[in-house]
């Protein structure tokens, strides 16, 4: 079966809808972060405030993400993520409300961590559907969950290409309040549909099948790690574009331009499916890592929107790359009953990841002294240099967990975000 005719496949088996309503429900959340950030530098007129905030939310997300992971593995998605779209909804709507009530810093940034703890991953928990989706697909079922996976990570890029891209246009017909009031209303209605799925019993009903095992070893760590780098990446990138767009006197225009990095991300996403089963995961995530290295550079020097926006959508087309090999090497090396907190935890790592980016990308253009754009764009190539270094001393580890999890394989499975 071809990555095509997987691809069609999948849309048989899940149904329009359910392909529809998953990608629009993880949409609020990749339009919160740069929505908070927006929304508390312009009423403030602090970077650093705004990227404080809009890292609580993430950093709060980070934690709740693996705690209600761990309990959809429990009780099921459905009312987890119910619960999760509707009280995310109000806490979006209540963090605009107090930040048009100019209430004090420690109020605003309160507000955005409360909102982050509740809000749902939708991306993660959409993968640990997959594998029973296509369960009666027999022996073409590996494919299928590999393709779904490819999917996914095209579709998390593409979700936040859209998501900044909305923001933006909100901004700039609205007000940045708008932007998270949009964002609320997506997610009580999109979150809440992802929610009530039938796809939802069919996942839980899967998930009593598999037995427990251990999930935090070293090659997990390392991944997790990896993941880090690349949350990090995302926050600083978002942060350098919104003091570029509002030096240009344009802060809407910040949404647009980190937007085109999830365009490239989510076009090398799909194309993954096409990379042959004998490149493995590990050589997969550092030569994107190297890719990501040499694409970054242009940053430190560009001084126009328009030359940003060119930068990263092409530093984008080897963000998806990397993480879908970060992904697909835990799927191979945690235990099946854990696959699915592997997918919050490294979900939790990147939004960890985007607080460390946009907190420090923040209070570095508040003190330069010449552009706060390319004091924050340092922090992205500073974060690809890390995930090089990170990932050409593990390969040997990587290697090794690889085929201990599965040591009748000749090389690593194909491009697989994991599932429960």
């Amino acid at each position: 079966m071809t990555p095509l005719a997987s691809y069609r496949r999948l849309l048989e088996l899940a149904g329009t809808t359910y392909v529809v309503v998953a990608f629009v429900g993880r949409l609020p959340l990749a339009m919160s972060q740069l929505g908070t950030l927006l929304l508390v530098s312009t009423a403030t007129g602090s970077y650093g405030l705004g990227g404080l905030s809009a890292g609580a939310l993430a950093v709060a997300n980070a934690l709740g993400a693996p705690v209600a992971g761990a309990l959809a593995d429990r009780v099921g998605q459905r009312w987890v993520v119910l619960v999760q779209s509707l009280l995310g909804g109000a806490g979006l709507a209540a963090l605009v409300a107090v930040v048009g009530r100019e209430a004090t810093d420690v109020v605003v940034v309160a507000t955005a961590a409360v909102t982050g703890l509740v809000l749902p991953q939708v991306g993660p928990l959409a993968r640990v559907r997959w594998r029973p989706l296509t369960r009666g697909a027999g022996a073409d079922q590996r494919r299928l969950v590999d393709a779904a996976f490819s999917y996914e990570g095209a579709a998390d890029e593409a979700s936040f290409a859209i998501g900044p891209a909305l923001v933006g246009l909100s901004v700039a017909v609205f007000s940045p309040s708008g932007a998270l009031v949009l964002a609320a209303v997506l997610l009580a209605v999109f979150g809440s549909a992802f929610a009530l799925d039938p796809s939802a019993r069919v996942a839980h009903g899967h998930a009593h099948v598999a037995t427990g095992g251990r999930l935090v070893g070293a090659a997990f760590v390392v991944l997790v790690a990896a993941q880090l780098t690349i949350g990090t990446l995302f926050g600083a990138t978002q942060t350098g574009a919104t003091v570029l767009a509002t030096d240009a006197g344009t802060p809407g225009v910040a949404g647009l331009v980190h937007a085109s990095l999830g365009v490239g991300s989510a076009l090398a996403g799909l194309g993954t499916a096409f990379v042959p089963e004998r490149f493995p995961h590990q050589r997969r995530a550092l030569v994107a890592a190297s890719a990501l290295l040499v694409l970054s550079l242009p940053l430190l020097v560009v001084d126009s929107l328009g030359g940003a926006a060119v930068t990263v959508l092409l530093l984008g087309f080897a963000v998806a790359p990397y993480m879908i090999a970060v992904f697909s090497l835990a799927e191979r090396v945690v235990p099946p009953a854990r696959v699915g907190a592997a997918m919050t935890m490294l979900a939790s790592a990147t939004g960890m990841g985007y607080a460390l980016g946009s907190s420090l990308a923040g209070r570095l253009a508040d003190t330069s002294g010449t552009s706060g754009a390319t004091a924050a764009f340092g922090v992205t190539v500073g974060a690809t240099v890390v995930a090089v270094l990170l990932v050409a001393s593990q390969q040997g580890r990587l290697n090794r967990a690889t085929r201990s999890a599965d040591p009748t394989a000749g090389a690593p499975a194909p491009v697989t975000q994991p599932v429960g």
